[in-house]
Protein backbone atom coordinates (compact mmCIF):
# COMPACT_ATOMS: atom_id res chain seq x y z
CA UNK A 1 0.00 0.00 0.00
CA UNK A 2 1.55 3.20 -1.29
CA UNK A 3 0.55 6.38 1.06
CA UNK A 4 1.45 9.87 0.28
CA UNK A 5 1.40 12.58 2.62
CA UNK A 6 1.32 16.35 1.99
CA UNK A 7 2.71 18.81 4.52
CA UNK A 8 3.49 22.53 4.31
CA UNK A 9 -0.01 24.25 3.53
CA UNK A 10 -1.56 26.98 5.78
CA UNK A 11 -1.93 30.88 5.12
CA UNK A 12 -0.08 33.43 3.53
CA UNK A 13 -0.77 36.92 2.04
CA UNK A 14 -0.66 37.87 -1.15
CA UNK A 15 2.83 38.26 -2.71
CA UNK A 16 4.19 35.09 0.08
CA UNK A 17 5.50 31.78 0.00
CA UNK A 18 4.70 28.27 1.01
CA UNK A 19 6.75 25.18 0.04
CA UNK A 20 4.81 21.61 0.27
CA UNK A 21 6.00 18.66 0.46
CA UNK A 22 4.93 15.22 0.03
CA UNK A 23 6.22 12.00 1.03
CA UNK A 24 5.84 8.59 -0.52
CA UNK A 25 6.10 5.40 2.20
CA UNK A 26 4.79 2.23 2.36
CA UNK A 27 5.02 -0.63 -0.05
CA UNK A 28 6.58 1.51 -3.16
CA UNK A 29 5.42 1.84 -6.69
CA UNK A 30 8.33 0.30 -8.91
CA UNK A 31 10.86 2.28 -7.23
CA UNK A 32 10.04 6.01 -6.31
CA UNK A 33 12.92 6.88 -9.04
CA UNK A 34 10.71 5.74 -11.62
CA UNK A 35 7.66 6.96 -11.20
CA UNK A 36 6.37 10.91 -11.78
CA UNK A 37 4.72 12.80 -9.50
CA UNK A 38 2.15 15.58 -10.37
CA UNK A 39 0.81 18.41 -7.85
CA UNK A 40 -3.26 19.09 -8.43
CA UNK A 41 -5.50 21.52 -6.64
CA UNK A 42 -9.27 22.03 -6.22
CA UNK A 43 -10.68 24.96 -5.18
CA UNK A 44 -14.41 24.89 -3.78
CA UNK A 45 -16.78 24.59 -6.85
CA UNK A 46 -13.95 24.07 -9.20
CA UNK A 47 -12.77 20.46 -10.40
CA UNK A 48 -9.27 19.53 -9.61
CA UNK A 49 -6.63 20.82 -12.00
CA UNK A 50 -2.94 20.15 -12.98
CA UNK A 51 -0.18 22.21 -11.34
CA UNK A 52 3.09 20.77 -12.11
CA UNK A 53 4.67 17.16 -12.85
CA UNK A 54 8.23 15.59 -13.20
CA UNK A 55 9.60 12.92 -14.36
CA UNK A 56 10.99 10.10 -12.39
CA UNK A 57 14.36 11.31 -12.16
CA UNK A 58 13.60 14.71 -12.64
CA UNK A 59 14.54 15.60 -15.53
CA UNK A 60 11.71 16.41 -17.27
CA UNK A 61 9.13 19.32 -15.58
CA UNK A 62 5.82 20.10 -16.63
CA UNK A 63 3.59 23.11 -15.46
CA UNK A 64 -0.13 24.57 -15.93
CA UNK A 65 0.22 27.90 -17.33
CA UNK A 66 -1.20 29.74 -14.06
CA UNK A 67 1.53 29.09 -12.31
CA UNK A 68 4.53 28.96 -14.67
CA UNK A 69 7.26 31.51 -13.77
CA UNK A 70 6.11 31.54 -10.27
CA UNK A 71 5.88 27.12 -8.86
CA UNK A 72 8.86 25.03 -9.07
CA UNK A 73 8.43 21.27 -8.50
CA UNK A 74 11.11 19.63 -7.52
CA UNK A 75 12.38 15.86 -5.95
CA UNK A 76 14.42 13.99 -3.57
CA UNK A 77 14.65 10.40 -4.66
CA UNK A 78 16.84 9.39 -1.57
CA UNK A 79 13.98 10.80 0.65
CA UNK A 80 10.85 9.41 -2.00
CA UNK A 81 9.89 13.10 -1.46
CA UNK A 82 8.34 15.75 -3.87
CA UNK A 83 8.24 19.57 -3.31
CA UNK A 84 6.40 22.27 -4.84
CA UNK A 85 7.52 25.73 -4.10
CA UNK A 86 4.71 28.21 -4.43
CA UNK A 87 6.24 32.17 -5.07
CA UNK A 88 4.57 35.45 -5.46
CA UNK A 89 1.35 33.53 -4.20
CA UNK A 90 -2.02 35.00 -5.45
CA UNK A 91 -5.36 34.40 -3.67
CA UNK A 92 -6.86 33.01 -6.64
CA UNK A 93 -4.14 29.76 -5.57
CA UNK A 94 -6.28 29.26 -2.95
CA UNK A 95 -7.00 25.38 -3.08
CA UNK A 96 -6.52 22.06 -1.46
CA UNK A 97 -3.60 21.06 -3.29
CA UNK A 98 -3.21 17.47 -3.47
CA UNK A 99 0.04 15.01 -4.02
CA UNK A 100 -0.28 11.99 -7.12
CA UNK A 101 2.19 9.65 -8.42
CA UNK A 102 1.99 7.71 -11.71
CA UNK A 103 3.36 3.94 -12.12
CA UNK A 104 4.99 5.50 -15.00
CA UNK A 105 8.51 7.77 -15.16
CA UNK A 106 6.61 10.62 -17.36
CA UNK A 107 4.41 12.63 -15.97
CA UNK A 108 1.19 13.68 -17.15
CA UNK A 109 -1.75 16.28 -16.95
CA UNK A 110 -4.67 14.55 -16.24
CA UNK A 111 -5.95 13.22 -12.83
CA UNK A 112 -6.46 9.91 -14.40
CA UNK A 113 -3.14 9.19 -15.61
CA UNK A 114 -2.55 9.01 -11.33
CA UNK A 115 -2.78 5.93 -9.27
CA UNK A 116 -1.83 7.13 -6.06
CA UNK A 117 -2.67 10.17 -4.22
CA UNK A 118 -2.47 12.20 -0.88
CA UNK A 119 -5.23 13.19 1.37
CA UNK A 120 -4.25 17.13 0.19
CA UNK A 121 -3.06 20.11 2.42
CA UNK A 122 -5.00 23.16 2.24
CA UNK A 123 -3.56 26.55 1.11
CA UNK A 124 -5.18 30.28 1.79
CA UNK A 125 -4.10 32.89 0.20
CA UNK A 126 -5.13 36.48 1.53
CA UNK A 127 -5.42 40.02 -0.42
Amino acid sequence: QVQLVESGGGLVQAGGSLRLSCAASGRTFRTFSSSAMGWFRQAPGKEREFIAGIAGTGGITDYAESVKGRFTISRDNAKNTVYLQMNSLKPEDTAVYYCAGRIYYAPARSSSEYRYWGQGTQVTVSS
